[in-house]
């Protein structure tokens, strides 16, 4: 969803070819056209944008309009991590009480 939404440049309806969504994926995961269209498939039923396959001058292209999850994806992405930092944070300070009241109970009752 991260290359789609840097390639709407924050417009609601754009044109893109697999090639410049491919050009911003990740090379490690190996992604062909085939798997591409899949995810994108499956993001347009999560309701982040419709997608509509066409041919302009013999090349395969994607016309993506931006629905409001899809607009919004940078927000709540922002929102999703930190929401993963407070988390560990927690568990982290959890962990670390938990660790000293156990040392301090050791000494008393030892």
């Amino acid at each position: 969803m991260g290359a789609v939404f840097t390639l709407s440049q924050g417009k609601e309806r754009f044109l893109a070819y697999p090639y410049e969504i491919l050009a911003l994926l990740p090379e490690k995961f190996k992604f062909d056209e085939e798997k591409l269209e899949r995810i994108l498939h499956s993001l347009e039923i999560d309701g982040y944008f419709e997608l509509v396959f066409s041919d302009r001058k013999g090349e395969k292209t994607y016309c993506v309009h931006m629905r409001e999850a899809g607009l919004a994806f940078r927000r709540s992405d922002i929102q999703r991590r930190r929401t993963l930092v407070l988390k560990l944070l927690f568990a982290a300070v959890c962990g670390l009480l938990s660790a000293t009241i156990g040392l301090l109970l050791k000494l008393i009752l030892s």
